[in-house]
């Protein structure tokens, strides 16, 4: 008796392509989707960061009126935002101390989220996502990060934990 031929049907066919796409995209370093989420993110502060800077005594205005933030004056809201607007982005280029640097945004836009723009969290939780991501994994091999990881001592079992 002969073995039974293989099946050609298109759902066949197309269950093929479609398991060897996903094969194909799990096997995507993290490293690659890493990259895209720094720049975005870093565009996003760096942005904000250039508006305050193009007219000081309009961010600070905001501040008065409509930043609200709670127990901190005005001015001083202003520049830890500024400063915090333009540090981040650069680490972030970099690879910089990511983890660190993304639980800072992360309260940043918790803060925005909450007492400045409540209604803007649909902004606010795709930002939100893309730095829970890198708070977790971290950002990537192409990265200040890993070269110092490599140099002072994780192992590779360190870097990444296995659950």
């Amino acid at each position: 008796m002969s073995a039974p031929a293989a099946s050609t049907s298109p759902h066949s066919s197309a269950l093929g392509w479609v398991g060897r796409a996903l094969r194909w995209l799990d096997a995507v370093p993290y490293t690659f989707l890493a990259i895209p989420l720094r720049l975005a993110l870093a565009t996003v502060f760096w942005n904000s960061a250039m508006t305050k800077l193009a007219n000081w005594d309009t961010a600070v205005a905001l501040f008065v009126d409509e930043y609200k933030v709670p127990l901190l004056p005005p001015e001083v809201a202003a520049y830890i935002a500024a400063t915090i607007e333009l540090t981040a982005p650069v680490l972030l280029v970099l690879g910089l101390l990511t983890r660190p640097t993304t639980a800072v945004l992360l309260a940043m836009t918790l803060v925005i989220e909450v007492f400045v723009y409540p209604l803007a969290w649909a902004t606010h939780i795709q930002w939100a996502a893309m730095l829970l991501v890198l708070l977790c994994r971290g950002a990537g091999k192409l990265s200040i990060d890993h070269l110092l990881r490599r140099r002072f001592g994780a192992t590779p079992d360190e870097e990444t934990p296995h659950w």
